[in-house]
C-alpha cells in the first residue's frame, strides 16, 4: 500500500544526507510533525507518512508487519532509502519493525514513548470502540462536533486530536479508518513475535517522557535484545505526547541524534 506522504526540503538543494521520515501514532496523521519536518527540512530532505487508515492514506486491517510494509513500499516508490526513521507511539512501533525487517534501509533509527512489546493504548482502544458505536449526526459544525465527541472524550487535547479526524458539515464523516482501527487495536496493543537472532545495529535512540509509563524498566532487555545499541533520553517535563508538550528538548535530540557520524556505512 503506498502512504500519503508530505515531503519538505531541503533549502540548500543538498541531497548528500540521508533523508528523514517522520512517522505518526495512533489518530494522528503526517502533519502532526510539521513543526519537526520544517526544521529539519533546513539541511535534509524530510518526508511525513500517513499510516494506513490515516490522514488521506488508504484503509485496511493493520499490523506492524503490514504497517513497516506499507512504509518501506511507500519509501521504496519515493526513492527515499536509506532514511533515518523517526515514530512516535504506534508510529515508533512500526518504525522498530521496519529497522527489523529491513534493516539496511534504516541508517538510524529514533523511537518516541513507546517500547518493542505489548501494553499501552488501553485508553485508545476503549476510545476506538466507543467512537465506533457513537451514530453520526446530519449535520456538524466545529462547535457541534466538540460536543457531540465531548460524549466520549472529556480531555481537551484528545478531543482536538479527534476534530482533525473529522470531515465537517452536510453529512460528516470519518476521514480515518474508524471501524478497521478498532479491529485492528489488539495487533496495536501487541507486539508480533520476532525470530531469534533478529535485530537492528544500527544507532537508536529512545526518547520518553518523564511522566509516561510506556517505556519502563521492564522493557530495557528486550531493547537491548532487539536494537543492542540503544540510548535512552528522558524528557523529564512531558508525558506521552513527548514532542507536543516539549517540542523544543524533543528538536534538540533528533537534530543532535541526525547530526551525528550515521552517514557512513555500517
Amino acid at each position: 500500500m503506498l502512504l500519503n506522504t508530505i515531503e519538505l526540503g531541503p533549502d540548500n538543494g543538498d541531497l548528500s544526507r540521508p533523508p528523514v521520515v517522520f512517522l505518526h501514532g495512533l489518530f494522528g496523521q503526517a502533519r502532526n510533525f510539521g513543526f519537526f519536518q520544517r526544521r529539519m527540512a533546513g539541511t535534509r530532505r524530510t518526508l511525513a507518512l500517513d499510516l494506513r487508515n490515516h490522514g488521506k492514506s488508504p484503509h485496511g486491517m493493520m499490523d506492524y508487519p503490514t504497517m513497516a510494509m506499507d512504509v518501506h513500499e511507500t519509501l521504496v516508490a519515493h526513492a527515499a532509502l536509506p532514511a533515518m526513521v523517526i515514530g512516535h507511539s504506534m508510529g515508533g512501533k512500526t518504525a522498530m519493525m521496519l529497522a527489523l525487517e529491513h534493516p539496511r534501509d534504516v541508517r538510524c533509527l529514533v523511537v518516541a514513548d513507546i517500547a518493542p512489546g505489548e501494553g499501552g493504548f488501553a485508553q485508545s482502544r476503549q476510545l476506538a470502540h466507543d467512537l465506533e458505536a457513537l451514530p453520526l449526526p446530519a449535520y456538524l459544525d466545529r462547535a457541534g462536533a466538540e460536543a457531540w465527541l465531548g460524549q466520549v472524550i472529556a480531555d481537551r487535547p484528545v478531543r482536538d486530536l479527534m476534530l482533525m479526524n473529522l470531515e465537517l458539515g452536510e453529512n460528516p464523516r470519518w476521514r480515518i479508518g474508524l471501524q478497521q482501527i478498532a479491529a485492528s487495536m489488539p495487533a496495536i496493543i501487541g507486539w508480533p513475535a520476532i525470530a531469534p537472532g533478529v535485530h537492528y545495529e544500527g544507532p537508536t535512540l529512545f526518547i520518553a517522557g518523564g511522566h509516561s509509563r510506556y517505556i519502563q524498566p521492564a522493557n530495557y532487555p528486550v531493547m537491548r535484545q532487539l536494537f543492542p545499541h540503544y540510548r535512552l533520553d528522558v524528557i523529564r517535563d512531558a508525558g506521552h505526547w513527548v514532542h507536543v508538550q516539549d517540542p523544543a528538548a524533543f528538536l534538540a535530540l533528533i537534530q543532535a541524534f541526525a547530526s551525528a557520524d550515521h552517514g557512513g556505512t555500517r
